[in-house]
């Protein structure tokens, strides 16, 4: 295949790791225990794994996207060429690296507002949310009911780990209505959600 060109921007999130564990350790000591305990048997707990010193490396992500290939296989695929070998990125090795499940995504408008839920209990004067406000609440830990801190974390590694958006961009609100059911919310086809994202994301970091 034809190589192509382009470049990435350096964005490195694993300091989000420490901000989760301290708003989990910030708790009520009633809740603690079992907050965490949720939050490492849901969708997500495979971030709390990774190694809290690794360093992002723009460089790297630059060249292996300039070594991309043209290829007539499904679009939401990418192959790269290293060395004398052709890669693949696609679902399978994205779900395999993740763990995250991958199926039908379904219409989001059909998630509804929960009354006193944790949108209305945090925010309460805010429409709209941005990490930064998410990122207060986290930060200031004074968290009401069980399981509060687990359904905040959970939309944090969502927006700021897992896909990595501009942090200018609005949480979408269907996002906290969704995490008050958490059995709902560590079903959904949340690789595929991120996948979907991601792909376009690789894609358009290089010119045409």
């Amino acid at each position: 295949g034809r190589l192509v060109q382009g470049k990435i921007d350096r964005h490195d999130h694993f300091e989000a790791l420490a901000c989760i564990d301290d708003a989990l350790n910030r708790v009520p000591e009633e809740f603690v225990i079992e907050d965490r305990r949720r939050f490492m048997a849901s969708c997500f707990r495979h971030s709390m794994s990774m190694h809290r010193e690794l360093k992002f490396s723009g460089g790297v992500i630059h060249q292996l996207l300039l070594r991309e290939l043209d290829h007539d296989r499904p679009t939401d695929e990418m192959l790269f060429l290293l060395g004398n070998y052709v890669v693949r990125f696609s679902k399978v090795e994205f779900s395999l690296t993740t763990g995250l499940r991958f199926g039908v995504v379904p219409n989001t408008s059909m998630y509804v507002a929960v009354e006193n839920g944790i949108h209305q209990r945090y925010f309460p004067i805010h429409d709209e949310i941005s990490l930064d406000d998410l990122r207060v609440v986290l930060t200031r830990g004074q968290f009401q009911q069980a399981y509060d801190a687990v359904k905040l974390c959970l939309i944090y590694v969502l927006y700021w780990i897992l896909m990595r958006v501009d942090e200018r961009l609005k949480i979408p609100v269907w996002q906290f209505w969704l995490v008050e059911d958490l059995n709902a919310f560590n079903s959904f086809s949340w690789g595929a959600h991120v996948y979907r994202h991601s792909i376009f994301s690789f894609k358009h970091a290089l010119p045409r």
